[in-house]
Formats: C-alpha cells, sequence, structure tokens
C-alpha cells in the first residue's frame, strides 16, 4: 500500500536546464562594474518578472508587492521601482533587460528563470549591469549575473557539515534519474568531498513507481552492506519523497538506525510531515523567526500570505538599499555586491559569492511528532561560517 502521494512523470524543470540555444552564459561576458549612484538621489532599480496569466501572474504580483515592502522599510534610501514584464521567455527578458537599461536602470532585480536571467544578463554586461535573479540554478551564475535563490550546494553544504558534526557523516545519496535530481546528487557529493565527511556510496532510480520499486531492494542492500549512516535523498514529497519514506524501511534501512536527510524542503506540504518513515528526518530551512515575521507582514499588508519566493524580492532591495545607504558612487558594482559580511534578509542572512552564487544562513530542523523542531539554529553572521 503507497501513501497518499502520487508519483508523478517528472519533466526538466523549467527553471533548470538551458536551451542550447543561450548557453552563451552570463558568466562569459564581463562582470558588471555598476553604473555610478549619486548620494541623495534616487536609485533606478528594475524588476522583471514573468507577467502573463496563472501562476506567473501570481508569483509576479507577490515578487512585485514584496520589493515594494522592502522599500517601505529602507531607513533614508529612496528607490525608483520600475516593473517590466518578460513573458517568461528569455526574448522577452532580454527585450525588457535592454529597455530598462535605455531607460536609466542602475541595476536589475529578477528574472525568475534561469533561461530568462542568463538572457537578461548577456543583454546588458556591455554597460556594466549588474542582475540580481531569483533563479537558483548555479549553471548561469557568473560575470554579471547573481542568484538569490537557495541552491542545492548551499543546502547540502549545510546539512552535509552539520551531519558530519553529529557523527552521522558516511553519508549515500539517493536520488532520481532526472535532471535536476542528478543536479542535486552532484552538489551533495561535492558538500561531501570539500568536508569531513565522507560518501558510502550511491544509488539512482527511473522516476517512475515501477522503476523505484525495482531499484530499491538493490538500493537498500548497498545502504546497509556500506555501512552508511545517513542517507541523503535528491527527491522531494511531489517526487519519491513518500515512496522513499515507506519502502527503504520496509527493505531494512530504518530512520531509526540510518539518518533520513532531505535536500528538499521534506516539510512541504504541511500533510507531509505525518509520513512515518519521516520522523527524525533533516532538512535545512530558513531562519524560521524571519522567515514568520515577513509572512505576517506581508499578510498585514497585502491580505493574503507571500508566494515561497515572494522574500527574493524582499532581499534584493535589502542588499540594495543597504549599499546604496553607504552613499558610495560604486555602491552596485560587483566589488560592494559580494562584500563578505553580506546582508540580513527576511530569511536570514545571505550574501553573494564572486562566483555569482549565493551562502545564505539556514537552520537544521527534525521532523518529530509530525512537525519541524529546529536543531540547529541559523548563524547570525558569516563571522567563519562557511568560509
Amino acid at each position: 500500500m503507497f501513501p497518499a502521494f502520487r508519483l508523478p512523470r517528472i519533466s526538466p524543470g523549467r527553471g533548470l536546464l538551458l536551451a542550447a540555444a543561450l548557453l552563451l552564459a552570463a558568466c562569459d561576458v564581463p562582470a558588471g562594474r555598476g553604473p555610478s549612484v549619486k548620494a541623495g538621489e534616487p536609485v533606478q532599480v528594475a524588476l522583471l518578472v514573468p507577467g502573463g496569466g496563472g501562476g506567473d501572474a501570481i508569483v509576479s504580483r507577490n515578487l512585485e508587492n514584496a520589493a515594494r515592502l522592502a522599500i517601505a522599510d529602507l531607513n533614508g534610501v529612496q528607490i525608483d521601482l520600475r516593473v517590466y514584464a518578460t513573458g517568461g521567455s528569455a526574448s522577452g527578458a532580454s527585450e525588457a533587460a535592454s529597455r530598462a537599461a535605455d531607460e536609466g536602470a542602475k541595476v536589475i532585480l529578477g528574472p525568475l528563470y534561469s533561461e530568462a536571467a542568463n538572457a537578461a544578463g548577456v543583454a546588458v554586461a556591455g554597460r556594466g549591469i549588474n542582475v540580481l535573479s531569483f533563479s537558483n540554478n548555479a549553471s548561469i551564475a557568473g560575470g554579471n549575473v547573481f542568484v538569490l535563490g537557495n541552491t542545492f550546494g548551499n543546502t547540502a553544504e549545510r546539512l552535509v557539515r552539520y551531519a558530519a558534526s553529529q557523527g552521522k557523516g558516511n553519508i549515500y545519496v539517493v536520488s532520481a534519474n532526472t535532471a535536476a535530481e542528478q543536479i542535486g546528487r552532484g552538489a551533495i557529493e561535492r558538500a561531501i568531498a570539500n568536508s569531513r565527511a565522507s560518501l558510502a556510496g550511491s544509488g539512482t532510480f527511473e522516476m517512475s513507481q515501477q522503476g523505484l520499486v525495482a531499484a530499491i531492494p538493490q538500493i537498500s542492500g548497498q545502504i546497509q552492506q556500506s555501512g552508511a549512516s545517513a542517507v541523503f535523498f535528491t527527491s522531494d514529497n511531489a517526487g519519491a519523497i513518500p515512496f522513499l519514506a515507506q519502502l527503504l524501511p520496509e527493505n531494512g534501512v530504518s530512520p531509526a538506525t540510518t539518518q533520513f536527510i532531505g535536500l528538499a524542503r521534506l516539510d512541504i506540504p504541511p500533510e507531509a510531515l505525518s509520513q512515518p518513515g519521516l520522523q527524525g528526518a533533516w532538512l535545512a530551512l530558513p531562519d524560521p523567526s524571519l522567515s514568520q515575521s515577513f509572512q505576517s507582514r506581508y499578510a498585514s499588508a497585502y491580505g493574503s500570505a507571500p508566494h515561497p519566493l515572494a522574500g527574493l524580492a524582499y532581499d534584493g532591495i535589502a542588499a540594495i538599499g543597504a549599499l546604496a545607504g553607504k552613499g558610495s558612487s560604486d555602491a552596485l558594482s560587483r566589488a560592494s555586491l559580494t562584500q563578505g559580511s553580506g546582508f540580513v534578509g527576511v530569511s536570514g542572512i545571505f550574501r553573494l559569492r564572486a562566483d555569482g552564487t549565493n551562502q545564505r544562513g539556514l537552520a537544521v530542523g527534525k521532523i518529530q511528532n509530525n512537525q519541524v523542531t529546529v536543531i540547529d539554529p541559523a548563524p547570525k553572521s558569516f563571522g567563519g561560517f562557511g568560509s
């Protein structure tokens, strides 16, 4: 009897894979020096959102709302926010970025999808304008493009370090044979290689119920033979986690003796917390107190809960405002954006790395009694953290 979750057909994620025509990545073009910013004058920021209808319209509205909420919170810094719709496409993003630059934008916030972010970066690289995209796809980062979304690498590093510190550092990785999950697997293996942890082995399954059921006996056997102290999953609850959480224990891999760890948010959707096989599992999550505060403030201002991605727009404005507030003409240069001390956003501390990726201060949570308990708090500063 399988859990009350359906294993969907998985196709390559819209925000994860780059089309062949877009392989001119922004990392191949010059890093954005950043247009000069004049102290006391409004900073013109271009917000690129998908626009359109359906889900894109909802996330676009939420991103703009969060950006305006952040602007209202800035102390002494004026932001001239101008919103441009990209249509969710690379060509639309390129056109929107170019138009924003023509109209005086000093920095671009967004767009959402990785192909669009890559195209926007290429379009304005020659003008020295930096792009703070909402993507979490590290493959497009570099040059004048930064990703604000939490990356697989960031989550993997946090959880691997914690596992090693708790004596659970002999890690076996389980992943589906999809593009997204193989990227996740690579992130986990790199995090293991750069830590005190060790790779006990890895197992892959075809992303179908039949493929998973066929692979479980071999994967379970390998986990037990390897002596792994932890199993790290790349799947989420919309994919294979409900089956893995049931089938592995039925095949001799008990979460009571082998630590289960999720690269994805195992607490989403909330009803997933009641799965017996996930009791005791670890996951990484944003600073709960700051996240809850943002959700309450957003709901009070706009009458509904924010989209999960809305906080990225707030973070982007917070970073721009913090830098512009210093009064330096090069406030939005690459060197300024990548300052080591980082910024404080609605999900906790974060900083932009020189390679265009980001580092976020995440908490480690444990699922127990059908709820998440923080077992290792999110750091409050980057002093000695992940450096």
